[in-house]
């Protein structure tokens, strides 16, 4: 693949003990300077990366199955991401686009809302982070509720008529495949039938798309496996190859219904993440990533229901394309396994995989790989992993 073109190797090393010497310093360095409020998920100061392996600063080559928590789907340092940036940075960094408007502000609009699903007219607002995205997008529902005096609330579908009624709602937020609680997919007919409920109450359908987004899950975005129009899609993460951008886009009435300069803010749609943004979004459709997606999916999820069937500690395996989990429980039965999960991480870690956790609690393996990786690294990745369940 073009893609990798790096020269990174796409090779598995470990030189030194994880964390070496050299990652040691600089973490007590982090220590006495960043707040411990900040966690930290593999003890390795990284150097470089591209496709599927981070080069620590004392040189371990470390397979990358976290892609920075869903970000990086394009690989470190993808070409077209490279080449934008640099370009754009040599032109001007910031204006602020309410202040005096740039092309690739845009361009990255018109791509957002070219891609997203739904058959009418768009628009889009360009933001920092998937937490402000979410923000806006129930800014923006409420004041498309306004005139008829209801409000954002957060309830449980079971809960709606009962306790608020279908007619108080502006709107319905929900991640088409539950992120951080731990790659949950909802049963097929369940997000349509919620889809319905919000339709026929007049309130908006919110798809939180930030961690499933561009072609993460075999779908250029997870709403579309079941053919939803959500009337706002949030996305970041996977947007800009790394770089901080994150995006509201919906229907065209909908995002026009807030008040001038009711949106916006000092970096949003920042010119740098806008090139960045428009090389992610070439690479993928160029490389055929969501085609690459569903065939890393068919690999783990082979790879992982093998090693279900091995270790009675996996309860479940789930997820969809290049997003999936397993979920470690007490052999024979339910109970969440949270004591295991820290020595499985331990143990891949130390062989240089790196994994990432979640769940409500906590007791979830997640494997979010850049939909760059080498089948062969990848298969790797996951042997060690199978290493790692075999020590409990």
């Amino acid at each position: 693949m073009s893609t990798l073109t790096t020269d990174v190797e796409q090779k598995r090393k470990v030189v030194t003990a994880i964390p070496g010497p050299k990652s040691e310093q600089i973490i007590a360095r982090r220590s006495a300077a960043v707040s411990a409020s900040l966690g930290m998920a593999m003890p390795a100061v990284i150097e470089r990366a591209a496709g599927g392996i981070l080069v620590d600063v004392d040189g371990n080559h470390i397979i990358d199955l976290g892609a920075g928590i869903a970000v990086v789907n394009v690989g470190n340092s993808a070409p077209h991401v490279v080449e934008n940036v640099q370009r754009q940075v040599e032109l001007f960094t910031h204006t602020c686009f309410m202040v005096a408007p740039y092309l690739g502000y845009i361009e990255v609009c018109e791509a957002l809302n070219r891609l997203t699903p739904g058959k009418f007219a768009k628009k889009s607002v360009l933001l920092n982070s998937g937490a402000e995205a979410l923000e806006n997008a129930v800014k923006i529902a409420r004041s498309c509720a306004a005139a008829c005096e209801k409000n954002a609330l957060d309830v449980v579908i079971h809960k709606l008529d009962k306790e608020v009624g279908g007619k108080n709602i502006a709107a319905i937020v929900i991640e088409p495949i539950q992120g951080e609680g731990g790659f949950i997919v909802p049963p097929k007919g369940f997000l349509p039938g919620l889809a319905k409920y919000a339709k026929d109450n007049g309130a908006l359908f919110i798809a939180d798309e930030v961690q499933t987004g561009f072609a993460r899950t075999g779908q250029m975005f997870a709403s579309e496996d079941e053919n939803l129009e959500p009337d706002l899609i949030t996305t970041a993460k996977g947007i800009a190859g790394g770089l901080p951008l994150a995006a509201v886009t919906g229907r065209a009435e909908v995002m026009d219904s807030i008040h001038a300069s009711g949106l916006g803010g000092t970096y949003g749609g920042s010119p740098v993440a806008c090139a960045a943004a428009l090389g992610a979004i070439q690479t993928i459709e160029e490389e055929k990533l969501v085609d690459r997606a569903k065939k890393i999916g068919t690999i783990m999820s082979d790879e992982l229901n093998k090693m279900k069937a091995k270790h009675a500690i996996i309860g479940e395996v789930r997820g969809r394309g290049a997003m999936q989990a397993i979920e470690l429980v007490i052999p024979g039965g339910t109970e969440p396994n949270t004591a295991a999960l820290g020595k499985i991480v331990n143990y891949c870690q130390e062989k240089g995989v790196l994994i990432l956790t979640a769940g409500t609690y906590s007791n979830v393996i997640r494997l979010i790989p850049p939909l760059v990786i080498p089948e062969d690294l990848l298969r790797e990745g996951l042997s060690i992993l199978d290493e790692a369940l075999a020590t409990i």
